[in-house]
C-alpha cells in the first residue's frame, strides 16, 4: 500500500454526543485511539486533515448545533490546528462529508489531492456514505475500518443487527463493491510514514 504525498484523512464526526448512549450498544472500543495515531500521522507527515462534524436538524439529537454534544471529543478539539499542513473543517446535516459546507470535492481537487483515508463514526453511516461517494467521484479511497465505530440497529421486518454486525457488513459492501479498500490503522499509519521517509 503506498500513501500519496498529498493523500488526506476525512475524519468523520467524531463528537461527544456520541458518547451519550443514545445509540446504544456500540463495537470497536479502540476506535478512538486508532483515530487519534491517524491523526497524529497525519499531522507530523503535514499531510492534509479534513474534520468534519454532523449539525444534526433533529431537535432531539445529542449531535445538534448549540448542545454540547455537537463538539468535538476532547483528543480531536486538542489536535486541530496542530500541523504545518492544510486542515479543513465541513459541517454537514446529512451523511455525506460531500454535501456539506465549504465543498470538499472542489477543496481536494483544488489541492490536486486524490487520495483520501476515512475515519470516524458511524462505520456503516456518515463514514461509509462518505467512503462511497468519494469512490463514485473517482478518489481511491482507503477505508480505515479499525479507526471507525458504529451501534446496534433495528430495520425492516423486526431486523436487528449488532454494531459488529453492522461494521462487517460494511466492510463487506465497501471492499467487495470497489467504492474503498478496507484497511487497518496500523497498515495506513505504517505507510504514511515510510511515504514521508522516502519522500
Amino acid at each position: 500500500m503506498e500513501i500519496a504525498e498529498n493523500a488526506a484523512l476525512i475524519v468523520v464526526d467524531v463528537q461527544k454526543g456520541f458518547e451519550e448512549g443514545f445509540w446504544g450498544p456500540r463495537n470497536n472500543p479502540g476506535a478512538d485511539e486508532n483515530i487519534a495515531s491517524l491523526i497524529d500521522a497525519w499531522q507530523s507527515t503535514g499531510r492534509p486533515v479534513v474534520f468534519v462534524r454532523h449539525d444534526s436538524p433533529k431537535p432531539q439529537s445529542p449531535l445538534r448545533p448549540g448542545y454540547a454534544g455537537n463538539g468535538f471529543k476532547e483528543y480531536v478539539e486538542e489536535r486541530r490546528g496542530k500541523s504545518d499542513g492544510a486542515e479543513l473543517l465541513v459541517t454537514k446535516s446529512v451523511n455525506s462529508a460531500f454535501y456539506g459546507a465549504p465543498d470538499l470535492d472542489a477543496w481536494l481537487r483544488a489541492a490536486g489531492i486524490e487520495q483520501f483515508v476515512v475515519a470516524g463514526i458511524q462505520t456503516n453511516m456518515c463514514a461509509e456514505t462518505t467512503a462511497r461517494m468519494g469512490g463514485n467521484l473517482g478518489y481511491e479511497v482507503l477505508f480505515a475500518l479499525d479507526a471507525t465505530h458504529t451501534f446496534d440497529l433495528e430495520g425492516p421486518f423486526g431486523w436487528r443487527r449488532t454494531a459488529e454486525e453492522l461494521a462487517q457488513a460494511s466492510a463487506v459492501s465497501l471492499h467487495g463493491g470497489g467504492f474503498a479498500r478496507v484497511v487497518t490503522t496500523a497498515e495506513v499509519v505504517a505507510a504514511a510514514e515510510a511515504g514521508a521517509l522516502r519522500g
